[in-house]
């Protein structure tokens, strides 16, 4: 696709008047685009894609025009500049992409039926509407829709419904945003209401495919945390509501639309009565997250795409610090660690990776900047490095100016900068354009030599990088007061070691609390001294040597055989994130082994060694009255303890399926998913397969139903891979929004992974189809190659994706992942039988 011009450059719209009618048996709607707006040249550029144009008027004159999907236009002859009303008369498609506006499918009783949604993000608005779809565009939109209603429905949108006459919803305008924030939902919903104490509409509407308590959890995080970020930002909530709305079908996991927030159903409703703890954080952090962004990319936006990272790096840190404000007993930095961190790390690694700010200007291309460890996660890492340099007082200050200075209007990152320098007195900006614009982070090695403490800092690659000599100003976070704030150089003499460790009496550490974003390198003088005091260490230090230990291994730093003696120490943490750690490392050691070999019974062995202890400790079942921690560390040793093929392990789970099996449902969420993948794998059979498929299909409970794919997908039967594999294309049993966690769940099995892969060359075309052109479809790529590490995987991946690697969107993953599996076939390879004889040894 060629480059196209910004449509803003020629035409700045003030106000939209638009009205659709819809009908959802035709799949089809036509309309009205009625915008004021003043023209900059004579040739008006408006944004439209896969709709028929029928009329256009400059002023109530019919105009010359031409429109393509190639160029995504509409080309008007206004024939002068300046003020103009333009109406356009248009017709359209609903969409089964997930795109535009389009159906969720959904069965109550029996009955299908569906609602009616939209996904407008990154620019899909002008597949509903002519329009200047780009962020910098803002404008006021007052919507008039009308469908083929039936009794009981209900239609909502950002701004509440002014009046209905003559079958068509007319709602209040918006305030001034960008297109892409306009949402609207219809169908027939149930809901719950409450209001926050500055007297905003909360809301939470659903199908009503779901039991009421179902909404209950999501209304009161959305009020709550709507009355946190009044708080903390200083600035009003600006509309009269904020509606949460579950769609059946829904391609992402939630979008800000301002006003009438959408999401997918597992990612807002829970059964209060038996949901992990895992998931209710889960589920508040998204909450959260979309409506941190009614302030931070709907109140503000970004100007352009290339500063994706304004909007979402700060909806992600900001999700944290509002439930870590809501629910001080989740800890849910933990999470914060478990999760963005690794993600940011892993992917930053890898050469060739985009950076935080990257420029795009093809609207195919917009799409690829959603990745989501680097815009997300990567990005909030670098503002929790802001926030703890500025302190929250000086944070708060600068938000609240910030949102004075550009509300209803569009920002850039240095706007952001300049704000929060001017509150807290120090150059921010010059601090964080070493990390947002270029790729990588650095490893800090530490070591003594001579007798002096030193520091240097090189970009951390895993896998071959080209060495270009990047810097960074790092916040050291050291725990001796001797080493500085700030790193700027390449090389830091601290001091004279023996003094240092004299004067300061515990072992020298960087990074404490694993908040800045960088690994360290400790030599054998400064680990032993750390690792002979690990009993001193917090659950995040721990957590930061496995973390780095893994990576260091990865990027050729380190021998994971060098890793495994040291793993017995962690086994017995009570923390949830030192065993996330732990058992990131095993699973990766699985790499170096083959299935029902000697060595992976070695392997099986040491899991059982690191887990025992854990599981007879805190039993299958939670347990009134225990704590967070260990009902959040259970799921980790369990399944370790299963893997390890462990009797009692596997007898006490399919046991607690025996006296449920007519009641999924009632076994406790928190170990539900070990239980299913132990039946399906140690006791399964067709008849069972058929059961839990239909459960599936059967259950609205998104909780359950991720359970019930990793039970099913665990199979160890071809018989039951091939049905399964069946079924990827049948929407009706799998959704095109879950198939990417049953492939991935597939491929991940040693006995389904050629079924897997198979599936995915040969139904290629087919899925682009079905998902192509939509922000998650590059990701089916990404899992491929988080799994595949062998020779023959990583020449048939080449094989079938290079020819692929000019498609617009999925050049800079195919490059990437090929190295992702490259990198872990060397490292096999390179160090396979000393990885071996070190289980060997430790299970001996």
């Amino acid at each position: 696709m060629t480059e196209v011009k910004r449509f803003y450059e020629t035409f700045y719209p003030e106000h939209y008047d638009i009205y659709l009618d819809i009908s959802r048996e035709k799949k089809r709607f036509h309309g009205k685009t009625v915008v004021i707006g003043e023209a900059q040249e004579e040739l008006v550029k408006l944004n439209q894609k896969y709709l028929k144009i029928t009329s256009v008027r400059v002023d109530q004159k019919k105009a010359d025009f031409n429109y393509n999907d190639k160029d995504e236009v509409i080309n008007i002859e206004a024939g002068k500049v300046g003020k103009m009303k333009i109406e356009v008369d248009f017709e359209g498609k609903l969409t089964d992409t997930m795109m535009g506006i389009y159906p969720s499918y959904y069965e109550v009783d029996g009955e299908k039926k569906q609602l009616i949604g939209t996904q407008f993000e990154t620019t899909f608005a002008r597949q509903a509407f002519p329009c200047v779809d780009e962020p910098e565009a803002k404008a006021t939109f007052a919507l008039a829709i009308k469908f083929d209603e039936k009794p009981g429905e209900s239609i909502i949108s950002n701004q509440p419904e002014e009046k209905f006459k003559d079958g068509v919803h007319y709602f209040k305008p918006t305030l001034r945003m960008s297109s892409y924030l306009v949402a609207f939902v219809f169908g027939d919903m149930q809901r719950k209401l409450t209001k926050t104490k500055s007297g905003v509409e909360i809301g939470v509407f659903a199908t009503r495919a779901h039991q009421a308590k179902e909404l209950d959890f999501a209304l009161d995080i959305a009020k709550r945390s709507i009355e946190f970020f009044e708080d903390f930002y200083e600035t009003p909530y600006p509309l009269e509501h904020s509606y949460q709305v579950a769609l059946p079908d829904f391609s992402a996991g939630a979008m800000e639309n301002w006003g009438c927030v959408t999401y997918r159903e597992a990612y807002l409703l829970l059964d209060p009565d038996n949901t992990s703890l895992e998931m209710k954080q889960l589920v508040a952090t998204v909450i959260a997250h979309e409506l941190a962004h009614q302030w931070f990319g709907d109140l503000v936006t970004m100007k352009w795409w290339d500063n994706l990272w304004l909007n979402e790096s700060f909806a992600n840190m900001m999700e944290y610090v509002a439930i870590d404000a809501l629910e001080p007993n989740w800890k849910i930095w933990e999470m914060f660690q478990t999760s963005e961190v690794p993600a940011a790390l892993q992917r930053d690694a890898t050469d060739g990776v985009q950076s935080v700010h990257v420029m795009v200007n093809n609207p195919a291309e917009i799409d690829a900047l959603f990745d989501s460890a680097i815009v997300y996660a990567k990005g909030s890492r670098m503002l929790v490095m802001v926030r703890a340099l500025l302190g929250d007082e000086a944070l708060r200050e600068g938000l609240k100016n910030y949102f004075a200075a550009h509300k209803y209007g569009n920002a850039t990152g240095d706007d952001l900068w300049k704000a929060l320098g001017e509150a807290s007195g120090l150059d921010i900006g010059a601090i964080m354009h070493s990390w947002l614009e270029q790729p990588g982070y650095p490893v800090v090695n530490a070591k003594v030599e001579d007798g002096k403490l030193v520091l240097t800092q090189k970009q951390f690659f895993i896998g071959e990088g080209k060495e270009v000599g990047r810097k960074w100003q790092i916040p050291l976070n050291s725990n001796y007061a001797a080493v500085p704030k700030i790193m700027k150089d390449e090389k830091l003499v601290v001091g004279d070691y023996a003094d240092l460790i004299a004067d300061n009496g515990v072992p020298f550490r960087l990074n404490v609390g694993n908040n800045s974003d960088f690994i360290v390198k400790y030599d054998k003088t400064l680990l032993d001294d750390i690792l002979n005091h690990i009993d001193e260490l917090d659950a995040v230090d721990k957590l930061q040597l496995l973390q780095d230990f893994r990576l260091l291994a990865e990027g050729g730093h380190m021998s994971y055989a060098d890793i495994v003696p040291l793993l017995p120490k962690f086994a017995d943490s009570t923390s949830p994130i030192v065993n996330n750690a732990l058992y990131r490392i095993m699973t990766t050691l699985r790499n170096f082994v083959t299935p029902d070999s000697k060595e992976e019974k070695d392997l099986k062995k040491l899991y059982n060694l690191l887990s025992e202890k854990q599981v007879k400790r805190l039993g299958l079942l939670p347990k009134a009255g225990e704590s967070n921690d260990d009902n959040l560390t259970r799921p980790y040793v369990v399944a370790a303890s299963l893997y390890a093929g462990n009797d009692e392990t596997i007898n006490g789970l399919h046991t607690i399926y025996s006296e449920n099996s007519d009641n999924l449902e009632g076994i406790s969420a928190d170990i539900r998913s070990a239980v299913l993948v132990n039946e399906v794998k140690n006791f399964g059979n067709m008849t069972l397969f058929d059961k839990l498929l239909k459960k599936y299909q059967e259950t609205s409970d998104a909780s359950l139903k991720q359970d019930l794919c990793a039970g099913i997908t665990s199979t160890k039967m071809p018989e039951i891979i091939d049905a399964i594999v069946d079924d990827f294309e049948n929407s009706e049993i799998i959704k095109p929004q879950d198939l990417r966690a049953w492939y991935r769940n597939v491929l991940a099995n040693p006995f389904g992974q050629e079924q897997a892969w198979n599936w995915i060359r040969l139904e290629w075309p087919w899925l682009e189809a079905t998902v192509g052109g939509d922000m998650e479809f590059a990701t089916f790529i990404t899992v491929t190659a988080n799994i595949f590490h062998t020779e023959e995987r990583l020449n048939q991946f080449k094989d079938f994706f290079e020819p692929k690697i000019n498609t617009p969107g999925l050049t800079r993953e195919i490059k990437m992942d090929t190295k992702v599996i490259e990198t872990k076939v060397n490292l096999v390879k390179k160090e396979q039988s000393a990885v071996n004889a070190a289980i060997a040894k430790a299970v001996d």
